[in-house]
């Protein structure tokens, strides 16, 4: 046999003829063929192709639109011809959605909003830039700027190749179809949406461009695009997913679709001037974190958002120097939604006329106006964002919302849509029985009459366009009204119960039957006007937006600063009482003293308003519902009051404090008022003869809830904390009201009955919480908190060791003795 021995060096040899034997078919398989160009090969293999002639590319098939962007439509396909000008302009784009699956959102909501830029790309390519605006440089000719640049560079949104040129370089054709028609974030539902409704992966083969129409500064694309969708999670004890998001035909398809319309809206190419923000005045605002050479620190700039009003000539503009009225060169116009029913766009235009005042204030007249939309204009589109549309959706959504469009750059609206839900009307009934039914005979039926229901049509219209023009709401303008005026009939005629229709102020509570005031309606007030005065007024010779602001300074301490009518008070303060949402006057004990008694005389009446033939008790259990919650306001409208600390914004011009603690004697009101109106019981809240067909139980788990959730809310530590910090009501005292508001029968040794029983257990639990702070916060272990608390326990302990000897009912010898034992085992452990 012979043997067969190979070196290292052969056996490598023989390796590299094998792997070039297999690898020459290969290398000739990439040369060109005969007579086929190298180019030809590589756009065989996928590389980039250049432009191709303008008539290969626009055919005579195109369907051509022009406009802010020229649009060309060959058969699936739409182009972009960009022009040079519109290179580095910004551009809103605005995603709406048009129409949804059943649940999941209504016509007209907004989903998206993003500035953009079309750039030229470095290689027969164009990118779409998505621009940020969070720092700025204050000059771009400064060396700043540069650096402003550097540290902010806006990310490439998309890449698309140019397909062809009009002339030379100029009309970049593009080809947007799968660009538009994708998910791109910017484009397509936002993020939360998705979540929501259980959104997955995009479907391409079920989503499409629908159409593109281009108008002079916009350009509006309407879309159809499909997710794939799973059902919603199912509840403990459900047989199928919750009905509440009905998705159920979309995901017998494992899939959803929605219409949705993006309109591109060009920016101004030069920003409106800014309007500096100040706290004192309720706007919405932008923020910019604006860099500048010759400043020493980088500085927040922070502008209001607002309509663009200026003169139309320079004729108009000497004539409002005088003094008269003029009409802006563009009024601010809100179309009604052709889908609105007939009988309510009458009201809903009144709301947005009844502005016009306030703008005359600020020296403009037509300022405002509403339209009906012309529905047999072809030219118009409800989606199409140079008008501004109060959209009327078929929804059970109780509400209405104003949001608005603006230019990130100066704050300037661009257009605002108005959602207005159908059943908001349900919503405004049930507020108008509770708070109106005892003094106006209208609000008592199941229905209201077309009027009725009209003028709070008109209320709700009106605040919703005080959002679009830039107005926050203002939760102290009801404050400025003295409570015993609310019930001046004098007064509420030439004044309204709140100086402002941005409050949440609904309806004029206070008044009794006995005052004859029948319009308990909110009105576009004072503070509405002087806000309009302050955000609109041109400002004439004036060099910049910084000199503006001295001007307007000046001009809130001539108008404003003295007059509480004008004052703004926001809505997010969470310490100051004489802010808050829903409540009315400038004593809140006082205010909500009244509106129990107009409850007491709702609450016995409820059955006989509700009684409908062959029904059920569900419009009884509705509006004793409205009562409860109504009383529930109250009573937190009176708690915020403990604690409380007055946050008054001041510039260096005005003398006093900015905070300062709410004074003492409102606060021992306030625990006065819960003492006789909380913690006594209510009976009146639950009349024998209704609760017995509404609750099992005769209301008593609903009590239970009415007085936990008010002593956790007068007990919580942030409110004692502050307490705490005061001088002229201690924490101590605080502590001590409460304990002989809550035990009164401790000292004549008198029977407890139920209710009280369990509001005892509960202050007891919350006591012992507070004194018990282990897994509290640091700030709040070391403060007094506790130790009030251990003192309050300690002292309750002996009031109830005394009470148990004196007392001769059995329950409540058991209930006191249970208690004690609770003290001890908590002082053990």
């Amino acid at each position: 046999m012979m043997k067969c021995s190979m070196t290292k060096t052969s056996i490598h040899y023989m390796l590299i003829l094998l792997l070039l034997a297999f690898s020459m078919p290969i290398l000739n398989a990439q040369k060109p063929a005969e007579g086929e160009s190298k180019e030809t090969s590589a756009e065989k293999d996928g590389k980039k192709k250049g432009p191709k002639p303008y008539s290969e590319v626009v055919t005579s098939q195109a369907k051509t639109q022009v406009g802010l962007l020229t649009i060309h439509n060959i058969d699936d396909k739409y182009y972009f011809e960009i022009p040079d000008s519109l290179y580095g302009r910004d551009i809103m784009a605005i995603t709406r959605m048009v129409r949804t699956p059943s649940g999941a959102g209504y016509g007209g909501e907004e989903q998206n909003r993003q500035v953009i830029r079309f750039e030229r790309g470095p290689s027969d390519n164009v990118f779409l830039r998505a621009i940020v605006y969070a720092n700025v440089s204050a000059d771009t000719t400064m060396p700043l700027w540069e650096a402003v640049q550097n540290a902010n560079l806006d990310p490439i949104a998309s890449v698309f190749d140019v397909k062809a040129y009009r002339e030379g370089k100029s009309g970049a054709v593009i080809d947007v179809t799968e660009f538009f028609g994708g998910s791109d974030p910017i484009i397509s539902l936002q993020a939360i949406t998705k979540q929501r409704f259980n959104i997955t992966e995009f479907k391409k083969e079920r989503s499409y461009i629908q159409r593109v129409s281009t108008y002079p500064i916009n350009v509006e694309l309407r879309t159809v695009k499909t997710y794939g969708a799973k059902p919603p999670a199912m509840r403990t004890g459900d047989e199928k997913p919750s009905p509440s998001v009905d998705l159920r035909a979309g995901l017998a398809a494992g899939a959803v679709t929605f219409e949705l319309n993006t309109s591109l809206v060009l920016l101004p190419k030069t920003p409106m001037r800014k309007r500096y923000f100040d706290p004192r005045v309720g706007y919405f605002a932008s923020r910019h974190t604006v860099f500048d050479d010759t400043k020493q620190r980088a500085e927040p700039e922070t502008f209001v958002v607002r309509w663009r009003l200026e003169p139309a000539s320079p004729a108009d503009a000497a004539r409002q120097q005088r003094g008269e009225l003029i009409e802006p060169a563009k009024p601010i116009v809100y179309y009604i939604d052709p889908a609105t029913p007939v009988q309510w766009r009458k009201y809903l235009k009144q709301g947005v006329e009844d502005w016009q005042p306030a703008f005359e204030a600020a020296g403009w007249k037509n300022a405002i106006q509403a339209r009906d939309w012309p529905e047999n204009d072809s030219t118009m589109s409800l989606e199409d964002a140079r008008f501004s549309v109060i959209r009327y959706f078929a929804s059970d959504i109780q509400n209405a919302y104003g949001p608005n469009v603006h230019d990130p750059r100066s704050g300037e609206i661009i257009e605002s849509h108005i959602g207005w839900y159908h059943n908001v009307m349900k919503l405004l009934k049930r507020w108008y029985t509770t708070q109106a039914a005892a003094v106006d005979p209208r609000a008592r039926s199941n229905e209201f009459d077309e009027e009725l229901m009209g003028k709070l049509i008109r209320f709700v219209s009106a605040h919703e366009v005080g959002h679009t023009i830039g107005l926050r709401h203002n939760f102290g303008a009801s404050h400025a009204t003295p409570v015993e005026k609310l019930r001046d009939p004098a007064f509420m005629a030439a004044n309204g119960h709140t100086s402002s229709i941005m409050d949440y102020a609904r309806f004029n509570y206070v008044a009794q039957p006995e005052d004859n005031i029948r319009d308990l309606f909110p009105r576009v007030g004072d503070y509405d006007k002087w806000a309009i005065e302050w955000g609109y007024k041109y400002l004439y010779n004036t060099p910049d937006a910084e000199a503006d602001r001295n001007i307007l300074n000046q001009l809130y301490l001539q108008k404003a600063a003295g007059d509480p009518r004008r004052h703004f008070l926001t809505e997010s303060s969470f310490v100051d009482p004489r802010a808050q949402s829903e409540d009315l006057g400038d004593n809140s004990m006082l205010a909500s003293a009244y509106g129990i008694k107009n409850l007491q005389r709702i609450a016995p009446n409820i059955e006989a308003w509700t009684r409908k033939e062959a029904n059920h008790y569900d419009m009884a259990a509705e509006l004793h519902e409205d009562v409860v919650g109504q009383y529930r306001r109250y009573v937190g409208h009176v708690t915020k009051w403990v604690g409380g600390l007055y946050e008054t914004p001041k510039t260096y011009e005005q003398a006093g404090a900015v905070y300062e603690q709410a004074p003492a004697n409102r606060q021992r009101e306030a625990i006065a008022f819960l003492n006789e109106q909380v913690f006594t019981t209510p009976t009146w809240l639950f009349p024998e003869s209704l609760i017995s067909k509404l609750m099992p139980d005769g209301g008593a788990s609903t009590l239970q809830s009415i007085h936990r959730s008010t002593l956790n809310n007068l007990l919580s530590t942030s409110r004692l904390q502050r307490v705490a910090a005061q001088t002229d009501y201690t924490l101590m005292e605080l502590l001590d009201d409460v304990e002989r508001g809550v035990w009164s029968e401790l000292k004549a040794g008198k029977a407890i009955s139920p209710e009280r029983r369990s509001l005892q257990k509960i202050h007891l639990e919350k006591l012992m919480e507070l004194s018990n702070m282990d897994k509290a916060a640091a700030e709040i272990k070391a403060s007094d908190v506790p130790s009030a608390a251990i003192s309050a326990l300690d002292s309750l302990k002996d009031r109830i060791s005394g009470a148990v000897k004196r007392t001769g009912d059995g329950i409540t010898k058991a209930h006191l003795k249970d208690c004690l034992l609770r003290i001890e085992r908590h002082f053990d452990d």
